[in-house]
């Protein structure tokens, strides 16, 4: 019987974030979007870019917690992107592209916080990674789904996502697809 959850995560450019969850045992689902912000209405691409709107660009992850723990996709969200950079991921610059975990519930929340003082001495500066409960989710636009998928050769793709990828296969091989 399966045990269908959400985990929504922010951790730079969504389009890597969402290529390393695809490949993920007991992920579902995988959509690109933003959360965070105080504009009213549902922002676009370029509205976030801006950094005028507060939102960050984020993921949501549908999985089966019977086969794949939210602590194990917190633990992969943890090390595949730096934490320790505040409102940055390498080039990405800005608010939008914090490091940040929606919490869909206490539990959630809880082994977060847990997570992160596991892995923060493994880190050589401090986790900023900010913890909050999500308050709403809008789902970004067609062209940035299945973006890696779509678009693999890409420069970004090539010199951003696929580095990443190649990481993340080597360090949880047994956790994917």
């Amino acid at each position: 019987m399966s045990n269908i959850q959400l985990a929504t995560f922010g951790g730079g450019c969504f389009w890597c974030t969402e290529a390393l969850f695809l490949e993920v045992k007991g992920v579902k689902k995988v959509v690109s979007g933003y959360s965070g912000g105080n504009a009213p209405g549902k922002p676009t691409y370029r509205e976030v870019c801006s950094g005028l709107t507060g939102h960050a660009e984020v993921i949501q992850v549908t999985f089966d917690e019977n086969i794949i723990k939210y602590k194990d996709l917190l633990t992969i969200f943890m090390t595949t992107h730096d934490p320790t950079q505040l409102n940055r991921q390498g080039a990405d610059v800005g608010s939008q592209y914090r490091s940040v975990i929606y919490f869909h519930d206490e539990n959630q929340k809880e082994i977060a916080e847990v997570v992160i003082k596991e892995l923060a001495p493994f880190f050589d500066h401090k986790i900023v990674t900010e913890i909050n409960s999500l308050d709403i989710f809008h789902e970004a636009e067609k062209e940035h789904q299945d973006y890696y998928r779509n678009n693999q050769s890409a420069g970004y793709c090539n010199f951003v996502i696929t580095p990443k990828l190649l990481k993340m296969r080597k360090l949880y091989a047994d956790k994917l697809k």
